[in-house]
């Protein structure tokens, strides 16, 4: 059999190149959006499955082989997971959970076709006239094997191929013309105003450095200057290759993903993005940006499960995706230039009756940049992540408000079991689960009762534990893939079946990489007490240290970037995060002058816990001397919703003149909307906030629609006893650093974050009061901001602390 297939390239270079399972992907799924059979395997444990399938084959056999063939101007490759050379057998393995009968129809000829495409590639590597085709399916919780086998004639393969690959020609020219003119547009990019913010040029210079030579990049950099269109920009210059290597050994960027920890950073880079596009008097700019919603937010019906027998836009999802694929890149690059944002995905999705959450899963393969939540990149089973392993993207990382970051990991990598949800699964769990519920509540129950206290933390997890929830997880596989709609008896009495199986599955994966870096412990919610009913136990993995979980992450990415006005101390950031030892780091001098910010320290006066009741008089005369002297807009921060309302409902006892509002506990969107539309130009009030909180960061009241803050406490996290085991963790693993790590940088990030609110603008002035004598220690304004100059000591009514 001749290797080369009809239509070969010539010796040129192919106009585009794709994967196998990208084609596949694209050209092979029809029918419903079916999540029935869910979840699948996380990544390491699909990498994990294939190796103990590989391992049990014989002398001979070939893991990861490459192959590729051409067809006109595309280029087809990728790994066939295992050749039997012996046995002319090629076979496709997947992992999976649950009961196989139960996996879609649409899916297994996904599968199939995978195969047939590596069954033409073999063919023609080895010009064979036939061979066999194994899908193995490989059990994760069983580790047992099911194989379904075909014999394929060679030119039955070659056809197959040859229509897939037709079918995909014709995007992929559309899309190496997008590249092409992309590209072309992005050499010649402008600033698009008039001129670099001070500090912004030395910022947007050292991104587009480590873009090109592959690096990663921690820029602490003060607020005002820009940070959002001072990191997109140069990272956006990056994605053309390096035009000064003409040779080609300089390739650009293929992504670009900025990642934010909260909505409001996302919509500062969608508007960035926007005034990217802009080009007066032509096209916009042939960008395609991409904003990625959380399911829930999305979601059209709440109320229906995900298969094409529930929800009307998961039926037919795969035969109407095509054309809503094409009208979103047509609505990106047509005249009018939109940007794909939630709003715009929903309208385009609902006008093709398909999902917006996976249509803009899809739309994520073909978009040159992503804006989304830290989830997308860092989470077990992050989308972006995969995608870019999958497809081999050279990808550039944009971390906002990276400080974030640490605390958002640790939630990521810590899982937990409540016994109390287990109880009251056991009251209305079919049959068939009953049991194996039953033993993993006996098994909490030991543990329960072996605790000398209300919590315990353990060098190790509990012995049976893990098998018996293995057991577990296995029957409510079972049962979710046999009814994917939870039955009203469980929905109404309030538990969550699928939330409990998914926890279970966090936690079990958790626990095979558990290490120094991870604690485990065990907290009742109340003491035992004789006559009462036992207390719940919540039994919890807690992630210490990302960085075990964050290295690989960073190693995938081209190059990152992470960037703050808080990233002080360094190292701290770089050990808890797992940064490259290679990574740059970059500290931009704040535009700002001491002159602008007035700081004063309360000097006679303590916020820790035991002295809170007795600080609350002297808080509220210096906020009322404040306000008397220079009334204006101020924001007040507390480290509690408690101490904050004890001082609110003091200062409307002893000020009721002083217009003051408070940040409420789980305030939605459109709340806190309304707290920040009452600073308005020109006002007056107080407004009571949580330190850490909402109104903490990431929030722009320029001006004199904010000329001054009060912090009243260091923001120490509390001595507890999680805590402190956190910082005996944090000491093992980074000497004399533990109580810093764990209490002191936390603390004081959050000061420098809320006292940020007030100085936007070189043009702005304000006053920062520091309720605390604390902060007048000198390793404490050690990591205050250096230009906030010498503080002014305050009177603080009330007794020394």
């Amino acid at each position: 059999m001749p290797p080369d297939t009809p239509g070969a390239l010539s010796g040129a270079a192919p106009l585009a190149v794709v994967a196998v399972r990208a084609l596949c992907e694209f050209t092979a799924r029809h029918g419903d959006l079916d999540l029935r059979f869910t979840p699948s395997p996380t990544g390491a444990e699909g990498v994990a499955g294939h190796g103990a399938v590989t391992a049990r084959r014989g002398p001979g056999y070939q893991r990861e082989v490459p192959l590729s063939a051409d067809f006109g101007t595309l280029r087809v490759r990728g790994r066939a997971d295992g050749w039997d050379p012996a046995a002319n057998r090629l076979e496709e393995i997947k992992t999976h959970r649950g009961d196989l009968a139960r996996q879609s129809a649409n899916q297994r000829a996904l599968h199939w076709a995978q195969a047939r495409v590596y069954g033409w590639l073999i063919c023609q590597a080895n010009r064979l006239e036939q061979v066999e085709l194994a899908l193995v399916y490989f059990n994760i919780d069983t580790r047992a094997e099911t194989v379904l086998t075909e014999t394929a004639e060679a030119p039955a393969l070659r056809a197959f191929f040859e229509d897939q690959c037709r079918r995909y020609l014709a995007w992929a020219a559309q899309e190496a013309a997008h590249r092409a003119a992309r590209d072309a547009a992005l050499a010649a990019l402008a600033f698009p105003r008039p001129a670099f913010r001070a500090g912004q040029r030395d910022l947007a210079g050292a991104v587009y450095r480590v873009a090109r030579a592959g690096r990663v990049l921690m820029a602490q950099a003060p607020t005002g200057i820009g940070k959002t269109l001072g990191t997109l920009y140069p990272l956006l210059r990056a994605l053309p290759p390096d035009p000064r290597k003409a040779d080609g050994s300089a390739p650009g960027l293929d992504r670009v993903f900025y990642l934010a920890a909260k909505t409001p950073g996302r919509r500062l880079a969608l508007d960035a993005l926007a005034s990217l596009r802009e080009r007066p008097g032509q096209a916009p700019l042939p960008l395609r940006v991409l904003e990625l919603t959380a399911r829930d937010k999305a979601c059209e019906h709440p109320d229906k499960a995900c298969h094409g027998e529930s929800c009307p836009l998961a039926r037919g999802f795969w035969d109407r995706l095509p054309t809503a694929r094409q009208a979103a890149v047509d609505a990106v690059e047509g005249a009018g230039g939109t940007l794909l944002d939630k709003a715009a995905l929903r309208t385009l999705a609902l006008a093709h009756s398909v999902c917006p959450y996976y249509l803009a899963q899809e739309l994520s393969r073909w978009a040159d940049v992503v804006v989304g939540d830290y989830n997308y990149w860092f989470d077990s089973a992050a989308l972006l992540h995969a995608l870019t392993v999958q497809e081999g993207w050279r990808a550039g990382l944009l971390v906002d408000e990276a400080h974030n970051l640490t605390e958002r990991a640790r939630a990521m990598y810590s899982a937990s079991l409540d016994s109390g949800e287990l109880r009251r699964l056991r009251v209305v769990a079919p049959p068939a689960l009953r049991r194996p519920l039953e033993r993993l509540s006996r098994r909490l129950g030991d543990l329960r009762r072996s605790l000398a206290g209300t919590y315990q933390a353990f060098d190790a997890l509990p012995d049976g534990l893990v098998d018996t929830l293995h057991t577990t997880v296995a029957a409510l596989s079972d049962l979710l893939a046999e009814h994917p709609t939870l039955p009203a008896s469980v929905a109404q009495a309030g538990a969550d079946l699928q939330g409990f199986y998914f926890d279970a599955l966090a936690f079990l994966r958790l626990a095979e990489s558990f290490g120094p870096h991870a604690l485990v412990d065990a907290t009742l919610a109340w003491p035992p007490e004789p006559g009462r009913r036992p207390p719940p136990l919540r039994l919890t993995l807690r992630n210490v240290v990302p960085a075990p979980h964050l290295a690989p992450r960073w190693a995938a990415a081209h190059t990152a970037v992470l960037f703050s006005a808080t990233l002080s101390p360094r190292e701290w950031h770089a050990d808890l995060l797992g940064l490259p030892e290679r990574s740059a780091w970059l500290d931009v001098p704040s535009p700002f002058a001491a002159g602008q910010l007035t700081v004063h320290v309360a000097t006679g006066l303590s916020t820790r816990w035991q002295d809170r009741a007795a600080s609350c008089a002297p808080i509220v005369a210096v906020l009322a001397r404040q306000f008397g002297q220079a009334p204006g807009q101020y924001l007040a921060f507390f480290s509690s919703y408690e101490y904050l309302q004890q001082v609110f409902d003091a200062l409307a006892a002893a000020h009721p003149d002083i217009p003051a509002f408070a940040q409420q506990r789980a305030m939605d969107e459109p709340a806190r909307e309304a707290f920040l539309a009452r600073f308005t130009p020109g006002g007056r009030g107080i407004g009571f906030a949580v330190l850490g909180g909402a109104f903490a960061e990431g929030i722009d009241l320029p001006g004199d629609r904010l000329i001054g803050a009060f912090v009243a406490t260091l923001g120490l996290p509390q001595v507890n006893p999680v805590n402190e085991q956190m910082r005996q963790r944090l000491e093992a693993r980074f000497p004399g650093r533990g109580y810093d790590y764990t209490y002191l940088y936390p603390g004081l990030q959050k000061v420098v974050q809320a006292a940020g609110r007030v100085i936007r603008t070189p043009d702005d002035r304000g006053t920062l009061w520091l309720l605390d004598q604390r902060f007048a220690r000198r390793e404490v304004r050690a990591l205050l901001p250096g230009w906030w100059g010498g503080a002014a000591p305050g009177a603080a009514e009330g007794p020394q602390a």
